[in-house]
């Protein structure tokens, strides 16, 4: 029997899906352009926006026969077990395959944000903690774990990593970036990717472009922002993982900007991201983002009309399941109202990925290989490492922290006793199971109440909750109140409850009028403080919430961002001393509640001056965090006079850092770029370079960072990206607000255009001292 090209695995991807396409049908290939999404409800409350009014019946197998592109969230959508799910995914590929003419399987995908979302998977730290242990080694080994999970049940695409840079830490979705600095979100967020990556598994990029930015922090609400904010913050991230992490797939945002929804913007999705950046991989819709063009967006006045938007803006692939890819698309490019090319050319780039998936070979099997153990000793150790990591020390004036073996303390808080305190609004449990209160959490999530008992077992340790997360009720605070009377500290444990579309304090759709504690917490705090008791503030949120009212008046601030199912552990490890903290702020901790949106890059009108009454400074800056050891920097390069170098020259900054204290610790280098004079207003600061150093005592190391004019690029009037001549300081910092060295340059010669190959990240080379 001859076999045909295209399952010929000699012959080049290319030739074989042209060698396909020529044989199939036009439904056979619009087929190919949307996903199914078994099992989604249609009433009630749903895991993605308007999922009961956008999701529609279907004939399954009356479906199947014209072939299937995506199967969508068979393990994320209802408690599955594992083993059963993936040999029930193994069958659905089987029917699909026996059904089509060509017996092609479908692409499943999956949520990865904090982890497989999937029951009993492991639920790790949300991407904002990721943000806050500066570790891109380690949130790589995360990738490449989660990915070879997602990988032995059948799972091939993950819908990670959200690259949204935070413009303003009301929106809801704060706990899903990795921070407000494009440089931290680029560096982390790609090395995710090339861990996905390296497990076999596309991994999705969202959510392109500009999602973040939305106006007044409301979920979907358009995007304002300007022509240079928009390339020189919103656009690099995305850049940097496609370059740098070998991303091959790319999730279209919901939001419109300036008036043009990016699922239907051409200019984004086709002229920057392929023609420009020379992407090759599949675009997907955001769920139900094809229909919104019609319902929301009003940009379309049928199915058809959306679908004819989308498809030539550059969108291959409708996701959850199929709307306006299916019978609309159809009937349109019939009536010759939409041409085939534009389905020929989508459906070439969703088959060119299924072929490098190996899913147009002939020995393709579904059937998972092994046992299947999504919440390994492995991953939980992970779990915990990155959970220590990223737990930031913010306050510890009076060397309070750590606490004493045997002392009373008593824990307050609604957030002490409560499992999914630990947890974002993408974990299962979170996401998922609050539609399913029979069923079992699936994993075991140690409290911090329950984890500080264990860690001092000594110590006297009482509990009351004091109030709700949400609620204005105050009746338990006379109990919290007495609790604290009798203990010599008090650990108030305060934050958010994650949940979804305004279910929580944090997560999609839970947007926030301003950044005060959340219910009756502010009242519950300033009621522990006025008893004269020392009180550590523990937070577990999803953003920065303001803590100038207590400034000065807590004893000590730990800030964890939903640590994950190993949060409690490596919390109440941070309180004990056993972890020393090592975690800097991915976003600032501002002042006051109000006065937002304010991040750490802005230009002089965005600081504190004398034009207004209010003053942004946060009083944590990005960057910031405290350890229980010391450290000195020493032997800075770069003396009074300044260097000068071309405008496509480079020049190495090196310090060296000691651990001048008595235990092992961690330091984190940061050099931040200060532009004096330019063409354009730019940041006072901005982040172009870090590095994390693991100590031990007495130890020093020398980092040499490697900056390139190509860092200095920004975006001029003309929109040109481009490196001007003229005054620059390097500064090496702890943070951004607190610099240790500055070193002076001079650029000379030519406002100098970097080309698409231009330098995106700032090399850093570490050697030891003596």
């Amino acid at each position: 029997m001859t076999t045909a090209p295209w399952r010929d695995p000699a012959l080049p991807a290319a030739a074989r899906v042209d060698d396909l396409l020529s044989r199939m049908t036009l439904q056979e290939k619009t087929a190919q352009l949307y996903g199914v999404w078994v099992g989604a409800s249609t009433d009630g409350d749903g895991v993605a926006p308007l999922q009961r009014e956008m999701t529609a019946d279907f004939d399954w197998d009356e479906l199947i026969t014209h072939g299937l592109g995506q199967l969508t969230r068979p393990f994320g959508t209802a408690p599955v077990d594992p083993a059963l799910g993936a040999q029930a995914l193994a069958r659905a590929q089987r029917r699909i395959v026996e059904a089509g003419r060509f017996g092609i399987p479908a692409l499943a995908h999956e949520e990865c944000l904090a982890g497989f979302t999937a029951w009993q998977a492991t639920a790790y730290p949300v991407p904002l903690a990721w943000g806050a242990t500066f570790d891109p080694g380690l949130v790589e080994e995360l990738g490449r774990r989660i990915g070879q999970d997602l990988r032995s049940v059948g799972v091939h695409q993950g819908l990670a990593p959200v690259l949204d840079v935070v413009r303003d830490p009301r929106w809801g979705r704060v706990e899903e970036t990795i921070g407000e600095d494009p440089y931290l979100v680029g560096t982390v967020g790609s090395a995710y990717v090339r861990g996905l990556e390296s497990a076999g598994i596309v991994a999705t990029l969202k959510h392109f472009a500009g999602y973040a930015a939305s106006a007044g922090a409301r979920n979907l609400a358009p995007v304002r922002a300007g022509v240079r904010e928009f390339a020189d913050v919103t656009l690099p991230p995305f850049e940097m993982a496609l370059r740098d992490g070998g991303a091959r797939s790319v999730m279209a945002a919901y939001t419109d900007t300036d008036g043009v929804p990016a699922s239907a913007d051409p200019g984004l999705l086709t002229e920057l991201l392929r023609d420009a950046w020379g992407f090759t991989g599949t675009v997907v819709a955001d769920y139900f983002g094809v229909g919104f063009l019609r319902t929301l967006h009003r940009v379309a006045g049928t199915e058809a009309e959306a679908a004819h938007a989308a498809l030539a803006a550059g969108i291959d692939v409708e996701l959850p399941t199929v709307k306006c890819y299916g019978t609309p698309l159809l009937e349109a490019v019939r009536a010759g109202e939409v041409p085939e090319a534009l389905v020929d050319r989508a459906a070439r780039r969703v088959l060119l990925q299924k072929c490098e998936l190996g899913l147009l070979d002939e020995d393709w099997a579904p059937e998972p290989a092994g046992r299947i153990s999504l919440d390994s000793a492995a991953n939980r150790a992970l779990a915990r490492r990155l959970a220590e990591e990223s737990v930031v020390l913010l306050d510890n004036p009076d060397g309070l922290l750590p606490l004493a073996p045997d002392t009373r303390i008593a824990v307050v808080g609604p957030r002490a006793a409560d499992a999914l305190a630990m947890l974002g609004c993408y974990s299962f449990p979170s996401h998922v199971l609050t539609h399913h209160p029979e069923v079992a959490t699936g994993i075991e999530i140690p409290t911090l109440l329950e984890s500080l008992r264990v860690e001092l077992p000594d110590a006297k340790v009482t509990f009351a909750e004091g109030c709700g997360v949400s609620e204005p009720d105050t009746t338990g605070f006379e109990e919290a109140v007495a609790r604290t009377a009798e203990a010599d500290v008090c650990v108030a444990v305060l934050g958010d409850r994650a949940g979804l579309f305004g279910r929580g304090t944090s997560g999609e759709g839970c947007d926030a009028t301003d950044l005060r504690l959340p219910g009756a917490q502010s009242a519950l705090l300033d009621s522990l403080v006025a008893t004269g008791v020392p009180v550590v503030l523990v937070l577990l949120t999803g953003r920065p919430y303001a803590l100038g009212r207590w400034h000065g008046r807590l004893a000590a601030v730990v800030q964890a961002f939903f640590p994950g199912e190993e949060g409690g552990p490596a919390v109440a490890g941070v309180l004990s001393g056993r972890v020393n903290p090592s975690g800097r702020l991915p976003v600032s901790v501002p002042h006051v509640p109000g006065g937002q949106p304010w991040t750490y890059l802005q230009p002089p009108l965005g600081l504190a001056g004398e034009v207004s009454n209010l003053d942004p400074t946060p009083l944590y800056p990005f960057g910031h965090g405290r350890a229980y050891t010391e450290f000195t920097w020493e032997d800075c390069t770069g003396g009074a006079e300044p260097a000068t170098i071309g405008t496509d020259g480079s020049y190495d900054v090196s310090v060296t850092v000691r651990n001048t204290g008595d235990r092992a610790g961690a330091e984190v280098v940061q050099l931040y770029l200060h532009d004096p004079v330019a063409s354009v207003t730019r940041p006072d600061v901005r982040l172009i370079g870090y590095q994390r150093l693991e100590l031990e005592p007495g130890e020093g190391r020398r980092v040499t960072f490697r900056f390139h004019a190509d860092h200095s690029a920004f975006t001029d009037r003309s929109g040109r990206r481009v490196v001007e001549p003229g005054s620059l300081e390097l500064r090496l910092a702890v943070s951004s607000a607190d610099v240790r060295h500055t070193a002076r340059l001079t650029l000379t010669g030519p406002v100098r255009e970097p080309g698409p190959d231009r330098r995106l990240r700032c090399e850093a080379e570490v050697s030891g001292v003596a």
